[in-house]
């Protein structure tokens, strides 16, 4: 996937209107993950949407997951129980959803926060996968899997952002500005915002931060992404050394750049 099309995509599901289709089966979840808060005695209550895009009945399994990102950015989810996992406070509607052709279903889940959870954030995945079928050799085939990431945070839990340095790295076979961020609060993080860069050359550009997401205890890099003038146009040429200025936001966190970027 291209760098502008991974863009778009973060971008849509930040608005929460991209639903997810995986390949092997015909269904499609909305939203994408939620982003909630709760407070500890509580119970929260939400609801995903189910569709099935197919001319067949749809036959899907559901349950819930842990999970942690690599060091790539992929998503690893796990079936066990993480230390410290929030999902015994999970139920969720059934487990097992069966959609008409062509045809939606809401499914419900809660999450039931104990009177003396701490202040933090509760992470987990709902995960929806394909009727497993058996295949020819005696083996159960999975016939696709999407997982809805869900972020709950608990009482005053938040992030806490430090800028460690920006510098230039490669990004999907291109050279882009990054700032390095570490999170040493509670509660995962985005950030947001413009910054105005000038260019070697003399031109101004302007920058947006990639929406990869900064969890707890992380040190991460986030790509800055050029941003064309208009949508037709082509991505912006870098001429480095860069001159950042400008804020990037994760509310109400705000983190002030005015640094220089060079290739090494």
């Amino acid at each position: 996937m291209s760098l502008a099309a991974r863009i778009a995509i973060a971008l849509l599901a930040l608005a929460g209107a991209l639903p997810v289709a995986a390949q092997g089966f015909a269904v499609q979840v909305a939203p994408p993950r939620f982003e909630e808060t709760a407070k500890p005695g509580t119970v929260h209550r939400n609801v995903i949407e189910v569709t099935n895009s197919s001319d067949a009945e749809g036959r899907f399994r559901l349950k819930t997951a842990d999970w942690t990102l690599a060091p790539d950015g992929s998503v690893l989810f796990s079936d066990a129980l993480a230390e410290g996992s929030c999902r015994p406070w999970v139920a969720i509607e059934s487990a097992n959803l069966v959609v008409a052709p062509n045809a939606r279903r809401r499914f419900r889940f809660e999450v039931a926060v104990p009177a003396d959870a701490a202040d933090g954030q509760c992470r987990f995945a709902l995960v929806v996968e394909g009727e497993p079928e058996l295949k020819p050799d005696g083996s159960m085939q999975v016939n696709g899997r999407i997982a809805i990431i869900v972020y709950l945070t608990i009482g005053n839990g938040a992030p806490v952002l430090t800028l460690v340095e920006t510098q230039v790295q490669s990004v999907q076979g291109r050279d882009l500005p990054v700032v390095r961020i570490r999170n040493t609060g509670n509660a995962h993080a985005r950030l947001a915002g413009f910054l105005d860069a000038i260019g070697s050359d003399g031109r101004r550009l302007t920058l947006l931060p990639s929406a990869d997401p900064i969890l707890p205890g992380a040190t991460r890099d986030i790509p800055l992404i050029p941003v064309a003038e208009t949508a037709d146009a082509p991505e912006p040429v870098l001429s480095f050394p860069l001159r950042l200025k400008g804020r990037l936001e994760s509310p109400p966190l705000r983190l002030d750049i005015d640094s220089d970027v060079a290739k090494q």
